[in-house]
């Protein structure tokens, strides 16, 4: 069970000014517990505190680095059901997958600890004509400095790792604004990195709203900022974080394409997880499923009867398969725009309905391609049926979308991957498997509204520190 209050973090310390935010329930609808919000004051003061730590941490040795990943490693493992029963609570997210993203967050923070030591350099050859003769370059990775993080709420462990692992790794002081509807699990990372020896003022971690984070974007002392979010949230972020660097992981509305001489049954498994794993919140859930004409029939119906099987309930009982979307309202949003492409023509193969949060996970064919839940990011248990008969043009239908997340083919010919991974503008292409799938070391990210850069803690690191050219001239 959760505790009846949790404070923020300020420069390392637990503080408790308040207890503002209400933490629901995602499935009774509830309030389970409470959370400390930060002011603009609390705010200018976690700044100013890891502005001063940036010393500090930077000259940190990466032994030492390394040691405080691993000790968080370490009490990760001793906390886990905690972790995924305050996961299962604030997210709404099944038991299961809420034990599953603690897994993910213990390896985030256990490859960012092997990565705290491998931050290098090069040795670059400088006698390309005779004016360089006897002048050597190197080069090393230095800390970009206090980094400002924003966290969303579908995966609220492991995407804060994805921040604040490299972060420390990197040696960078940070402060991270985590979802308002999802704090817990960020505050227990909290209290973990307060039991370590970091630097006083390396890190805060501050629950607020909205309009009240202004500075995570706009304060210059902050050289770095990382969004993880909604598109229209984060380019308007990019707009107004001025000079400094900024990494944009935002939405998707990803591509699964079944071609001719495919395992149907292990294509179905496959999309079946993909599409509906954590009621379809995640950015690389997939939306469009396009299956070659000479398996269509046989996917349609496979697919809808796996899909009408499904265990929807709550996400404490360890069967519950679909759990409730993170709010009332979200729910609402996704369920009118399958209701619009039903009126619109759309066939509905499985699901359909709503209750409160609760939308079934649905199925449907025949959508006209202008509507929403084709065009836009369902966000949610909703997935759409087409057919195909030329690859090419598959490849054209993927790339025919504002988003480039990830993708997924399941095919055996490669020439046909050689070509998707050369066409399809995406970040990533995934063959014989779904575009949900991921691992933390892998460099993710995507490209057109889906954003910039990449995450996945090498890549990261790269973001967060910068190069230092030494030249040394031989006089002879």
């Amino acid at each position: 069970m959760l505790q009846a209050s949790y404070p923020y973090y300020l420069a390392n310390e637990a503080q408790a000014p308040n207890q503002d935010l209400a933490v629901y329930d995602k499935f009774t609808g509830e309030v389970a517990t409470r959370v400390a919000m930060a002011d603009a004051a609390a705010i200018d003061q976690a700044i100013a505190a890891a502005d001063a730590a940036a010393e500090a941490m930077s000259k940190l040795p990466a032994y030492k680095r390394q040691d405080i990943l691993n000790y968080c490693v370490k009490r990760f493992e001793e906390r886990a059901e905690e972790l995924a029963v305050a996961l299962c609570i604030e997210a709404g997210k099944p038991i299961k997958d809420a034990r599953g993203e603690v897994t993910r967050l213990i390896d985030t923070f256990r490859i960012a600890a092997e990565e705290a030591t491998r931050i290098g350099g090069e040795v670059v050859p400088m006698d390309i004509s005779p004016r360089a003769e006897g002048y050597t370059g190197m080069w090393k990775r230095v800390p970009i400095g206090p980094c400002s993080f924003i966290s969303p709420f579908n995966f609220p462990l492991n995407l804060a790792a994805h921040k604040v692992a490299p972060a420390i790794a990197a040696g960078c002081p940070f402060i991270l604004k985590p979802a308002s509807l999802t704090p817990i699990g960020a505050i227990i990372i909290g209290e973990i990195l307060a039991e370590t020896d970091l630097p006083k003022g390396a890190f805060s971690i501050l629950p607020c709203h909205r309009d009240g984070a202004d500075l995570f974007t706009t304060d210059d002392r902050l050289k770095l900022l990382s969004f993880t979010g909604s598109p229209d949230v984060g380019w308007q972020l990019k707009a107004k974080a001025g000079k400094k660097p900024v990494v944009l992981e935002l939405g998707g509305n990803a591509a699964c394409i079944v071609d001719e001489g495919t395992d149907i049954d292990d294509a179905v498994a496959r999309i079946v997880f993909g599409a509906y794993y954590q009621s379809g919140q995640s950015c690389i859930s997939v939306q469009r499923i396009m299956v070659h004409e000479k398996h269509y029939d046989e996917v349609r119906d496979k697919l809808s009867a796996a899909v009408n099987g499904l265990v929807h309930g709550d996400p404490k009982d360890e069967s519950t398969f679909i759990g409730p979307m993170i709010s009332e309202k979200e729910a609402t949003r996704l369920h009118n725009w399958v209701l619009e492409a039903k009126e619109a023509g759309a066939t509905v193969l499985a699901g359909g309905e709503r209750e409160g949060a609760m939308l079934q996970a649905t199925l449907l064919e025949n959508v006209d391609p202008e509507q929403n839940v084709n065009t836009q990011e369902a966000f949610g248990p909703v997935a759409i049926l087409s057919k195909f008969t030329d690859f090419d043009a598959a490849l054209k239908e993927v790339n025919n979308s504002d988003f480039g997340l990830q993708a997924g083919i399941f095919t055996r010919d490669i020439y046909k991957i050689q070509k998707a991974w050369n066409e399809l503008e995406v970040g990533g292409v995934v063959i014989g498997d779904v575009p949900s799938w991921r691992v933390d070391h892998m460099p993710y990210g995507g490209v057109k509204d889906s954003g910039l850069g990449r995450e996945g803690v090498r890549y990261a690191i790269e973001d967060m520190t910068e190069l230092r050219l030494l030249v040394i001239r031989d006089p002879k």
